[in-house]
């Protein structure tokens, strides 16, 4: 019940998050055309084009994307090497600069893969986080657990808080509840498999490495809700490497 009513939760932040603030920068196209996708990335279709010498407006950047809106109010993402190749109504170049820290302090969607230990036995990690300000975020983490005697599976659902957000090393603290699936090793006849819901505080250092990646280690102390006599304690270690957009 736990769970539902945190998924829920998270649910509900992400649909009423507010969307990224518009730039309302004019620009020219000085290419033969423009390509506008239907995303913030190459994987989204492509659907319209603008011609040389038509305007445009920039609405938003999502790291090395723009959100643009053109005469005929066809809206689409362009990437950064087709804007860098654009003008001002001017016809001076764009000033466009890489993703820097500005891009990682405005950013939305962050995910990455955490390497570390789960009670003695090794764990991997991917996460996708949602910032819903820039001092909290909703996280969903996938866990793959490999020990001496069993094996386990574990979904989280977490609140991020990061304090100082503007700091290029930022601590921050974290939140949640999941769900454990654990599956003794085959010699372990004797054993049952199970599935227990668990309950985790953590803290943990985040750092902008360079354009959109982040490094990122952490600490967790989980509580699994057993049905035996007595719920169990997991100390939880690890780090890796991320990137946001």
């Amino acid at each position: 019940m736990v769970l539902r009513l945190s998924l829920v939760a998270v649910l509900i932040c992400i649909c009423f998050a507010a969307p990224a603030q518009a730039a309302n920068v004019q620009a020219v196209v000085a290419e033969p055309y423009m390509e506008l996708h239907t995303g913030p990335g190459r994987g989204y279709p492509i659907f319209h084009v603008f011609d040389r010498g038509e305007s445009f407006e920039i609405l938003a950047r999502r790291t090395d994307w723009f959100r643009v809106r053109g005469q005929r109010d066809h809206v689409g993402w362009v990437n950064l090497a087709q804007m860098r190749r654009a003008t001002t109504p001017e016809g001076r170049p764009l000033e466009i600069d890489h993703p820097d820290a500005a891009a990682y302090f405005e950013r939305r969607w962050e995910s990455g893969v955490m390497l570390g230990d789960f009670g003695g036995g090794d764990i991997i990690s991917a996460y996708g986080s949602y910032l819903l300000t820039r001092n909290l975020a909703v996280e969903l983490t996938g866990n793959t657990i490999t020990g001496r005697f069993s094996d386990a599976w574990m979904i989280n659902a977490h609140l991020v808080h990061q304090p100082f957000p503007e700091w290029r090393v930022s601590p921050f603290l974290s939140l949640g509840t999941g769900v454990i699936w654990i599956r003794p090793q085959a010699r372990l006849a004797e054993a049952e498999r199970r599935t227990d819901q668990v309950a985790s505080v953590g803290v943990g250092l985040r750092m902008h490495l360079t354009r959109r990646f982040v490094v990122r280690a952490e600490y967790k102390s989980h509580l699994v809700f057993t049905n035996r006599n007595e719920n169990e304690a997991v100390d939880e270690w690890k780090a890796g490497f991320a990137f946001f957009f």
